[in-house]
C-alpha cells in the first residue's frame, strides 16, 4: 500500500520513480519451486517436465533432461545449460557435466519436447519472428526463455541432492544472450559463462536489419525489455564471457560494451572461434572456471592480477608474470582492418618470447606497425586454459 501511495504521489508530481531493472518478469514468483512431471522416475539421465509462463493465454510446460554423476555422496553442485538458436535440450551436453561431478538440467527453450516435438504446452517457438515481431511483451520468446531458465534454476535448487549455494549456469549463441540477461535478475547464481551471446545486439549484430525495419516506438520496448544491455551490469556473480574474433552473430565491439558492465569477469577471446553447439561448450576454460567459482578449483589466470604487469610501447608489448601463476605461453593478436565488419578481419598471431628471472618471467611481442591496429593478448597455463585481454586500437 505504502509502495502504491508513493508511485501515485510521484506521477502526481510529473516524476518517475525508479524502475528495479527486472524487466518484465516477476522475479518473486520465478524463484518459486515450478511444478513438475518426472517423465522417469529414476536413473542418471532422466526426463522431466515443469511449469513456466502462460503463453497467449494459455499454461505451458518445458522439457528437459536431469543428469547426475555415478555416485551422488551428499548435495553437489549443479549446472542450468541453456541451449542456443536451432538447438534443443542435449542430453549430451547435462551427460557431459555429469561426468564432471555436477547435477545438471538442459531444458528445450523452442516449446519441443523429446526428439523435437513440438508440445500440445510448448510456449513460443525460437524463430525471429517469436523474437522480434511487435507483441505482448509476455508472448515473445525472450520472456519465456528467461523465465524458463529462471525456474529451472529454482527447480534444481529444491532437488536434495543439490546445494543451492552451488549453481552455475552456461549459455550458447542465444543461450548466451539469455545467460547474460539471467545474470543480472537472478543474483542465486554462483557463476555464469555466456558464450558468444552478448548485449547491444540493437546497435551491432547479425540481427541489424531486423532492428533496422522495426517500428521505432517498438524497437525501443525491445530494447528496454530484452538487451542484455539492460541487466548485465547488476550481476553480482563473477562471469566467463567466451568468444571467437570473427563470430558471425555476436561481434566483439557489441561484445566489449556487454563485458564491461559486468562487475567481476574474466575474458576468453579466441581467433576463429567456430560457433555451433559441440564447439560452444567444448572449451575448458567454462568448466574451470565454474568448478573455480562453486568447488574452489584453481582460478583461472586473470590479465590484472596484482602479480601481471604489461606496457605497450612502439609496437611492441611486454608482459611480466609472477612465476607462480602458472602461465606457460603468451600470444599476440591483431588485425590492422578497421574497415570490414568484425566478422570478415584477418587477424594475424605471434607467440611472445619468454625469458625467465628469479621469480618473474618476462614476454615481449612484438606487432605490426601499422595504424590503425586493434590487438589483445592471450595467456595459456598448464592445463591448457586461456584467457585474454580487452581488445585495445591503436590510432597512432
Amino acid at each position: 500500500m505504502l509502495r502504491s501511495l508513493l508511485i501515485l504521489s510521484l506521477m502526481l508530481v510529473g516524476l518517475t520513480p525508479l524502475r528495479a531493472q527486472s524487466g518484465p518478469w516477476n522475479i518473486d514468483e520465478l524463484r518459486k519451486t515450478p511444478r513438475v512431471e518426472w517423465l522417469d522416475k529414476d536413473g542418471k539421465l532422466r526426463r522431466l517436465l515443469y511449469d513456466s509462463e502462460p503463453y497467449q493465454g494459455k499454461p505451458t510446460r518445458v522439457f528437459a533432461y536431469y543428469a547426475e554423476p555415478d555416485k551422488v555422496d551428499g548435495k553437489l553442485p549443479a549446472v542450468v545449460l541453456v541451449h542456443g538458436g536451432g538447438g534443443t535440450a542435449f542430453s549430451e551436453w547435462a551427460q557431459l557435466w555429469a561426468k564432471r561431478g555436477y547435477i545438471a538440467l538442459a531444458m528445450d527453450l523452442a516449446g519441443h519436447g523429446e526428439g523435437r516435438k513440438r508440445l500440445p504446452d510448448g510456449g513460443p517457438n525460437q524463430d525471429d519472428a517469436s523474437r522480434f515481431k511487435q507483441n505482448d511483451l509476455k508472448d515473445i520468446w525472450s520472456y519465456h526463455a528467461v523465465a524458463a531458465v529462471i525456474r529451472g534454476h529454482s527447480l534444481l535448487r529444491s532437488l536434495p541432492n543439490v546445494d543451492p549455494a552451488r549453481i552455475g549456469v552456461t549459455g550458447i549463441s542465444w543461450g548466451g544472450y539469455l545467460t547474460c540477461i539471467v545474470a543480472g535478475v537472478d543474483d542465486r547464481f554462483k557463476a555464469a559463462v555466456p558464450v558468444y551471446g552478448c548485449g547491444f545486439i540493437h546497435e551491432n549484430s547479425a540481427w541489424n536489419p531486423t532492428f533496422a525495419k522495426m517500428p521505432g516506438d517498438w524497437r525501443k520496448a525491445w530494447v528496454e525489455n530484452f538487451d542484455p544491455s539492460k541487466y548485465l551490469g547488476q550481476a553480482k556473480m563473477p562471469m566467463l564471457f567466451v568468444n571467437g574474433t570473427n563470430d558471425f552473430a555476436y561481434p566483439l565491439d557489441s561484445y566489449q560494451k556487454s563485458y564491461r558492465l559486468a562487475k567481476s569477469r574474466n575474458l576468453c577471446v579466441k581467433v576463429n572461434m567456430p560457433h555451433g553447439h559441440p564447439q560452444g561448450w567444448a572449451p575448458v576454460e567454462i568448466g574451470l572456471f565454474i568448478d573455480q567459482h562453486v568447488r574452489g578449483g584453481k582460478a583461472l589466470f586473470r590479465f590484472d592480477d596484482p602479480g601481471v604487469r604489461m606496457e605497450e610501447k612502439d609496437g611492441t608489448i611486454r608482459l611480466a608474470i609472477l612465476q607462480p601463476l602458472g602461465i606457460k605461453s603468451v600470444a599476440a593478436h591483431w588485425t590492422n582492418d578497421t574497415k570490414n565488419p568484425w566478422q570478415k578481419r584477418k587477424w594475424e598471431s605471434r607467440q611472445a618470447q619468454q625469458m625467465v628471472g628469479n621469480a618473474t618471467d618476462f614476454y615481449s611481442a612484438s606487432l605490426s606497425k601499422d595504424r590503425p591496429l586493434i590487438y589483445f593478448l592471450t595467456a595459456t597455463d598448464e592445463r591448457g586454459a586461456t584467457v585474454s585481454t580487452e581488445h585495445v586500437t591503436l590510432e597512432k
